[in-house]
């Protein structure tokens, strides 16, 4: 009679575990897994918001090929990553090297850094930028204080990319914290016997500091490709994807595809061949990490 009582008991102590996560579970299924496999669905019919389903096949995978504007997308896409990651990387742990050293309010610093990653993706900041960067904007005003006639930064397609790039690189915060961690578990003696050894501070920083945190880079790395890749609210409130196409995202696209042309069904196609598209990255990334990345133990690697 004790055993029995005592496994029920137990049954419902794990029965309430499943009702703790029953919440999110179900929010998972109806939010995440029923939206990602009835897009892949749609991926393959001429599925209209309005007119419905009348057709199945390839087509849309088809037509992406040949509709320039959605290859031109695709291409301005893998320039922004391309130019933005690296940038934003290398910016976000030039300010973490710096803010890792002793210094009076360096508190108040790390703060402030901060501060755009926080505020960068919301809608008021893009706002923001869009007059900061237009003809009578504060470029603009500084430029001629200079004697410099500012360029149309936002009609001009040799420049819009510059801006919307910059946008994205000045939202290091969140990068540069986890940079700054890092640094912070770099172990002190380690600089100290390359200091005696005569090693000068570039060369700690490039066979000291990089090796060590080849982990850290690699994660900032593969979070901010898949980022760059989904980027949505700074081209669509400053530019509106213009002029002539030069700041179209492949996000933006999908977006005119569904919302303006209710055509679900390619902007479901497009939408499975950009994830294709940051998963193969995603897959390279982590294929390479044993050439260049560092673990403290090698079962890590």
């Amino acid at each position: 009679m004790k055993r029995t009582l005592h496994r029920k008991g137990l049954l419902q102590r794990q029965n309430k575990g499943w009702l703790y996560i029953l919440p999110w579970m179900l929010g998972l299924l109806a939010f995440k897994a029923y939206p990602f496999l009835i897009s892949l669905y749609y991926s393959f019919t001429d599925y209209n918001l309005w007119t419905g389903i009348s057709k199945y096949g390839f087509d849309n995978y088809v037509e992406i090929f040949h509709d320039k504007k959605i290859t031109d997308a695709f291409a301005v896409t893998f320039r922004y990553a391309f130019l933005t990651v690296p940038c934003k990387l290398v910016f976000a742990l030039f300010i973490a090297y710096i803010l890792n050293f002793d210094i009076k309010g360096v508190k108040w610093f790390r703060t402030i850094y901060y501060i755009p990653s926080i505020l960068g993706g919301s809608v008021a900041i893009a706002v923001l930028w869009k007059f900061v960067f237009k003809d009578d904007g504060l470029i603009n005003m500084i430029l001629s204080l200079l004697g410099i006639t500012g360029p149309n930064w936002l009609g001009d397609s040799n420049y819009s990319l510059f801006v919307i790039c910059a946008l994205r690189v000045w939202q290091f915060g969140s990068a540069m914290v986890i940079f700054l961690a890092a640094l912070k578990g770099v172990p002190r003696d380690l600089y100290e016997a390359a200091a005696i050894d005569g090693a000068a501070k570039f060369s700690q920083f490039f066979k000291i500091t990089i090796p060590l945190i080849t982990p850290v880079i690699f994660y900032n790395f593969v979070t901010q490709l898949c980022q760059a890749f989904q980027e949505f609210n700074g081209p669509y409130i400053v530019t509106q994807g213009g002029p002539l196409g030069s700041t179209t995202l492949i996000s933006l696209k999908i977006y005119n595809s569904a919302f303006k042309s209710w055509d679900m069904g390619m902007a479901s196609s497009i939408a499975w061949l950009l994830f294709l598209i940051i998963t193969t990255f995603t897959v390279i990334s982590f294929l390479s990490q044993k050439y260049w990345v560092f673990y403290q133990d090698d079962e890590g690697r």
